[in-house]
């Protein structure tokens, strides 16, 4: 089980990072059920984590550019 993190974000409740399967787990704040992000490169979460809008971030740099599951 990926540990997930509670941030700071108005559409984002919690992320998690799962470094041996490369895979980014998000749950937004409307769904409860995470979307999870395939063959993400830990440097991405780490700068997901850094980042002022982590909901900005996400939209730029990770959706449409990984594959996910639900």
């Amino acid at each position: 089980m990926t540990e997930m993190q509670y941030c700071d974000s108005s559409n984002i409740e919690m992320i998690g990072y799962d470094a041996e399967a490369m895979e980014l787990h998000v749950q937004f704040c409307e769904n409860p059920s995470p979307y999870i992000y395939m063959m993400v490169p830990e440097h991405v979460f780490e700068e997901l984590m850094q980042a002022p809008s982590k909901g900005s971030y996400l939209n730029r740099e990770i959706k449409g550019t990984y594959d996910f599951r639900r």
